[in-house]
């Protein structure tokens, strides 16, 4: 008979305890370079575009460089004297202050009728939709030149169609009216021309964001009791507002930047300078007055106020991609 093999005596073992794990440091987790590299072509071809002008624009704003200059004559070194001579003339202040309010209104009123249009395309039928964006890309695909001229024939004031339309409404007699005399009419006129060629492009991108509205938030705001004011101040706006943003700073860029149709417009007009802005003030020092360095050191306080009125956006670009 066979007796079972006695247990292991385990009187003064300590028990076995389990092994804890080393402290691993936490590691952040390594960015991936590609967007980096995706975005070198682009910048490259920033730099390679705009390192030439823009470094002789700087260069030259610091030298008396003139119309003898064209010919041979070394450009004299003059410092902070055309920068002097610009930040003290009151003619330059005053078209500087031309130009901000001009662009302010703009581009306002801009992404005001944008937005509604937008909107009217979100709520009417598709063949509806469809209509009113082909007619709004013919508008955006015209060309300035085109523009310019069609609009000289509706505000001419001999054959015009607007003053002959106006001249219909009894008591009104608006033959040979010229819109182009006075400040207020003229730059009127400017602004409706820039308004209706810049309304497509916010239209278009604004209906873009709407369409990524969800329609699952939609309805529950709907099921919370919320009218079509509310839900569009309080839902859509907030959602779309990156969208608002960008826009709303690429219109302000943009309509300080105006030079084409201030041009034309005074060479159809008997204003002339007087009514200039920013750009066509610049081009009228360089090219008209051969005045190169004055002109280098004006567009160089142009490109300052740009960078000013786009800082905002760029220092919050640059908060959000810290918070991320």
């Amino acid at each position: 008979m066979t007796t079972p093999a006695p247990a292991p005596d385990t009187v003064g073992t300590e028990p076995a305890h389990p092994q804890t794990p080393a402290p691993t440091r936490s590691r952040r987790p390594r960015r991936s370079k590609l967007p980096l590299w995706l975005i070198l072509p682009a910048v490259g071809t920033l730099l390679v575009g705009l390192a030439y002008p823009v470094t002789w624009q700087i260069i030259n704003s610091f030298k008396e460089y003139g119309l003898a200059q064209q010919f041979g004559q070394p450009a004299e070194f003059v410092g902070l004297q055309n920068y002097i001579a610009l930040l003290t003339d009151s003619v330059f202040w005053t078209i500087a202050i031309r130009s901000v309010v001009f662009m302010a209104l703009t581009a306002l009123i801009t992404m005001a009728i944008g937005i509604l249009m937008a909107l009217l395309m979100k709520a009417v039928p598709t063949w509806s939709r469809i209509v009113l964006q082909v007619a709004m890309l013919l508008a955006w695909s015209m060309p300035i030149v085109a523009q310019m001229t069609v609009a000289n024939w509706l505000i001419d004031d001999r054959n015009g169609v607007v003053n002959y339309a106006l001249s219909l409404i009894p008591g009104v007699d608006m033959v040979g009216h010229n819109w182009l005399v006075e400040p207020l009419s003229f730059f009127g006129v400017a602004m409706t021309i820039i308004v209706w060629a810049s309304v497509p492009f916010v239209a278009f991108s604004v209906y873009a964001g709407l369409t990524q509205v969800s329609e699952e938030v939609l309805e529950a705001a709907q099921l919370d009791g919320a009218g079509r004011a509310q839900t569009l101040r309080l839902i859509i706006m907030p959602i779309i507002r990156p969208v608002l943003v960008i826009l709303l700073l690429l219109q302000l860029i943009w309509d300080l930047r105006v030079f084409a149709q201030i041009q034309l417009l005074q060479d159809f007009g008997a204003g002339g300078e007087r009514y200039d802005l920013l750009g066509t003030y610049i081009y009228g020092l360089g090219i008209g007055q051969s005045q190169f360095g004055m002109a280098s050191a004006a567009a160089m306080v142009v490109m300052v106020l740009t960078i000013a009125v786009s800082w905002g956006y760029v220092r919050s670009m640059l908060k959000e991609d810290q918070e991320s």
